[in-house]
């Protein structure tokens, strides 16, 4: 009997068991709704009948119903509630309410599929994010307030610009060629998080990771689960460990109570370092970059030249070009409700201007939560969450937008008047627009509307079976326009490309739970069904030879062209858990789940998966001790697939056969009449699922009454039919590539969270929080007689460098040429973007109405491709070129096998520097956040219209200790989220330096 079938008995017999133990004596019914103090239901409290066996678990609306003798005595418990005792005297229904304890062991947090559970009955890692710490860090994008904040988790801003995208990766990188990042899911509906906002042809650089259009404010808390055994519900898409979001909710019984909070922000950039001694030039010699035009700062010293007879003036590019950033946020949010019903509405509004010029972010976001009660049984949960985003940028990275100019530009250029006598841009070389020309003429603009609707209905027939069925979807049209002028000075005849994306997503999930209390052991069953379907259209009309400067319509292109794709991928899951704790000591957890994929081949296109975990409290056990509170060992196995591919990699599809013009690749074969021809990438129909394997144990503990916690976890995960994408194949075939199951990477790590009470005086508290993450990966396969695709090598971590460096003999020691310039070798491995390790410190002090907290993000090791330094040494304005001194390489001259004793100037040194030289150290300390606050006293709102009133300054960046990096900030990935361009430096909006004022009140 394999491991699926026996899960699946397992589940069902401890389903039936459930239902058979429903039955109660010959007592009388007893109901009622628990809550607590606030009027919130209580969710899963404890009720049973004292020193009885029996009992039951209150439901999502806190209510519950039972057996009980008259006189008899029920005892309701619940997670980081006192627990209370209340006699049966016949009267219905009841009404009890809870009084929450200071220290909360049993926290309750939201797991897979929306279902919350206490903490320490979980058997896998997760952790949790609040409100209060997300809406911190002041950031427009919600995974950039995620960023040191978890252990395992690793998250990678791609540039400073004003809507940038991030990168999220939770326990390392698994698929070698496919999506990598953790799923998103709001309130049980799993959204998309593509990079976007990017054409084809267009801007390069990052385009906006779609979790921007989620507003902070409407977050109640973010529960991340990790691995595998915690995210199989989940499906596929699971894999990668899953960010789950769960939005605020309306206050029961309470009057309406409106909160408007207003937050203001400046920023100045963090810029590369750079010389400013030497002036425009090569060889010692100046050139004035009007008739003599060089891209180079190897001229003579500014405080010896003079220009037209005066002394030269220094110039900073960045402060001529770059603006102070500003960002302003209004959100104003409404709840309240009565007995029945609840509701939570907000509106937010976010303007977002960058460092670059008509770099901005606007977000305007909607979101209403409304929940009802139906009858006695039925509870239901209405909600909508719209965003309208609009964002400008220029291009980033090596291309012609204009930090590749700025950021080496000499400092002896004065880069005014913008354009000379005849009309044209004036610019210090050749090859490249002026970056002033460039605001004008240059601009990547995307438009989003997006609409996340979400209906959850629960009927709950008796206090221990509950029926839930959830739809939702996400929905957004993207509109993208970039538009580039005609530029003689890069030969370029200008172009309008407009592209339209339609996505739909659509998921459903019908879940049937059972809870039941029999004796010492708790029972809990899920049995559910789950049906996705996700759609995209992508439309792309391309006008080439703009031939009416500034007028920006498809109708001015010489050549207009056009492409669409469409996109459809269907999926059906059937899944169980069943989760079965005797004794509040032992807890075993299985989950069991079938997936069918529409993009597999269709012999296998379902795949089985499923985990066991189980873990022990000890302490129960043990006699009550002050030192020790609380300690659980878990032990987990997880067996998941993931079906990591777009659609159709299946079939060869037809593709519009083009020919190369001077405008751009036009239609074939003639008269604008297109052509088809198969694709060059062969398709694969024996695709099958990626599959992912992983191990996890761990430890929790409390200490000294639950003032102090840790929690450490030990995983190793490994990774089988890896889907391969673009695998080189023989030309001999008549295609140049396919895409294969082959690929096997694992990984391992360690995470560590301690947290604590330093200090708790009724006037003063002292919490602290550090996480720690050290993870080391392997690429074990690509295929069969493959080491090496892009980035990837047998044997090496995911994503190393390769490339040319300086060459050395078995002793050694640097061989030199016979021009006393260093040798090269090719192809070497030059460098490796994972990290040694991670960790975050936080920190929170609270003296009476004043808040203190700050954040100390770290990261050591993981080497960045620093191509801002690469063209600075060549061109003479990086900070090791300072020193023009003619030098003597120190090495092994190779034809003679003697000491070199061959002078070379410095400028023959730097610009014969291999790609090696690029590559440094991404070490960094930030100092990533501090705030600091005051809550005004009740007594001083006492006659004015207000119920709260806060200040809070908050700063951001305020230190980066980056010893071994000459870029701004070795975190950034200047060309976006996707596997190959990770830890690439490369003429990205710097981050900034900011200071937030925030006023919150609530009426």
């Amino acid at each position: 009997m394999n491991i699926y079938k026996l899960m699946y008995r397992l589940l069902l017999c401890s389903f039936f068991f459930c239902a058979t133990l429903a039955h109660g004596q010959d007592t009388v019914p007893v109901s009622g709704t628990i809550k607590d103090s606030t009027g919130q239901p209580v969710a899963g409290a404890s009720i049973h009948v004292k020193n009885k066996t029996n009992g039951v678990n209150s439901g999502e609306d806190g209510s519950f119903r039972l057996q009980a003798a008259n006189g008899s005595t029920l005892v309701i418990s619940a997670v980081g509630y006192a627990t209370q005792e209340v006699a049966v005297t016949g009267a219905t229904p009841l009404l009890l309410v809870l009084k929450r304890q200071a220290a909360q062991l049993e926290e309750v947090v939201v797991t897979a599929l929306g279902v919350k559970r206490a903490k320490r009955n979980l058997t896998y890692s997760t952790q949790e994010v609040k409100s209060d710490e997300i809406l911190a860090t002041k950031e427009a994008n919600l995974v950039n307030t995620l960023a040191g904040k978890v252990s395992g988790m690793q998250v990678t801003s791609s540039s400073g610009a004003a809507g940038a995208s991030s990168r999220v990766v939770i326990r390392g990188n698994i698929s070698a060629t496919g999506n990598n990042q953790a799923l998103f899911v709001v309130d049980g509906i799993p959204i998309n998080n593509d990079e976007t906002s990017n054409i084809g042809g267009g801007a390069a650089g990052a385009g906006s990771n779609r979790a921007i259009d989620i507003d902070p404010n409407t977050i109640d808390n973010v529960n991340v689960l990790k691995g595998a055994a915690a995210t199989a519900l989940y499906g596929s898409a699971g894999a990668n460990g899953v960010i789950l979001i769960t939005t605020k909710n309306g206050t029961a019984e309470k009057k309406p109570v409106i909160t408007f909070t207003s937050d203001y922000s400046v920023g100045k950039a963090i810029l590369p370092q750079r010389q400013r001694i030497w002036a425009q030039g090569t060889g010692g010699v100046f050139y004035n970059g009007e008739d003599q035009k060089t891209g180079q700062s190897w001229g003579p010293r500014m405080d010896t030249l003079k220009i037209n007879g005066q002394p030269a003036v220094t110039y900073h590019p960045e402060d001529l070009f770059l603006r102070t950033a500003k960002t302003t946020q209004n959100a104003l949010s409404v709840n309240g409700g009565n007995s029945n019903s609840s509701y939570f509405l907000s509106y937010s509004y976010l303007n977002q201007q960058g460092l670059q010029p008509k770099n901005e972010f606007k977000r305007h976001s909607i979101f209403a939560k409304y929940s009802a009660k139906i009858g006695k049984h039925f509870n239901s949960t209405f909600q909508l969450a719209y965003s309208n985003s609009n964002q400008n940028r220029l291009p980033e990275g090596a291309s012609n937008g204009p930090l590749f100019v700025i950021l080496v530009q000499p400092v002896s250029w004065n880069p005014y008047p913008v354009l000379a006598s005849n009309g044209t841009p004036r610019m210090y070389r050749l090859g490249r627009n002026s970056p002033l020309w460039s605001l004008d003429n240059i601009n990547n603009n995307s438009r989003v509307n997006r609409f996340l609707p979400v209906m959850t209905l629960n009927y709950t027939p008796t206090s221990w079976l509950t029926v839930t069925e959830r739809v939702g979807a996400d929905i957004f049209m993207e509109q993208d326009k970039y538009v580039e002028q005609a530029s003689p000075a890069i030969g370029l005849p200008g172009q309008v490309r407009d592209q339209t994306i339609l996505f739909r997503q659509f998921n459903h999930d019908f879940m049937v739970s059972a809870n039941k209390q029999a004796g010492r052991f708790n029972m809990d069953v899920l049995l559910g069904n789950n049906i996705y379907s996700s759609y995209s259209q992508n439309i792309q009309l391309i006008a080439n030879g703009v031939v009416i400067p500034g007028y920006n319509n498809q109708s001015t292109g010489a050549k207009l062209s056009s492409t669409e794709g469409n996109y459809l991928q269907r999926k059906v899951g059937f899944y169980a858990q069943a989760n079965i704790d005797y004794n509040r000591m032992f807890i075993l957890s299985l989950t069991g789940r079938y997936d069918g994929s529409s993009v597999l081949s269709k012999t296998k296109s379902f795949y089985p998966y499923g985990s066991a975990a189980g873990s022990f409290i000890f302490t129960q056990l043990m006699q009550p001790s002050r030192i020790l509170s609380f300690g659980k060992v878990r032990l987990s196995y997880a067996l998941v697939g993931n079906d990591g591919i777009p659609p159709y990699y299946l079939n060869t599809p037809f593709v519009r056969a083009e020919r190369a013009t001077g405008l751009s690749a036009n239609p074939f074969p003639y008269n604008d009449r297109p052509g088809f021809l198969q694709a060059t990438t062969v398709g694969n129909p024996n695709l099958q699922n990626e599959t992912l394997r992983e191990y996890e144990g761990g430890v929790e503990a409390r200490f000294f009454n639950n003032r102090i916690t840790f929690e450490g976890s030990y995983f190793y995960r490994k990774s089988f039919n890896g889907i391969i994408s673009d695998v080189p194949i023989s030309n001999a075939t008549g295609y140049s590539a396919t895409t294969i199951n082959s690929a096997e990477i694992e990984n391992r790590g360690i995470e560590i969270v301690l947290s604590g009470s330093a200090i708790k005086t009724k006037n003063f508290s002292w919490d602290a929080t550090l996480n720690f993450t050290r993870i080391r990966n392997k690429v074990l396969k690509i295929q069969d007689g493959v080491n090496e695709l892009g980035r990837l090598t047998v044997g090496q971590p995911y994503n190393i460098f390769k490339g040319q460096a300086d060459k050395y003999n078995a002793q050694g020691q640097l061989m030199i040429d016979d021009n006393g310039l260093p040798l090269r070798t090719d192809n070497v491995i030059i460098g490796d973007v994972n990290p040694d390790w991670l960790a975050g410190f936080n920190n929170n002090f609270q003296y009476k109405q004043f808040n203190l907290s700050f954040f100390v993000d770290m990261k050591k090791g993981g080497d960045v491709q620093n191509d801002v330094e690469g063209a600075a040494i060549f061109n003479g304005t990086s900070i090791h070129t300072v020193n023009r001194d003619n030098m003597v390489v120190q090495g092994i001259r190779e034809s003679d096998g003697q000491a070199n004793k061959t002078s070379i100037t410095a400028q023959q040194y730097w610009q014969s520097r291999p790609l090696s030289a690029t590559i440094q150290d991404g070490t960094f300390i930030k100092l990533r956040t501090v705030s600091i606050g005051y809550n005004v006293k009740s007594s001083v709102l006492a006659g004015t219209p207000f119920k709260g009133a806060s200040l809070i300054v908050t700063g951001r960046n305020l230190w980066i200790h980056s010893p071994n990096f000459t870029g701004g900030d070795p975190e950034a990935s200047s060309y976006g989220s996707g596997n190959s361009t990770q830890g690439v430096y490369a003429f990205s909006t710097p981050t900034t330096r900011a200071f937030n004022f925030s006023l919150k009140l609530t009426f």
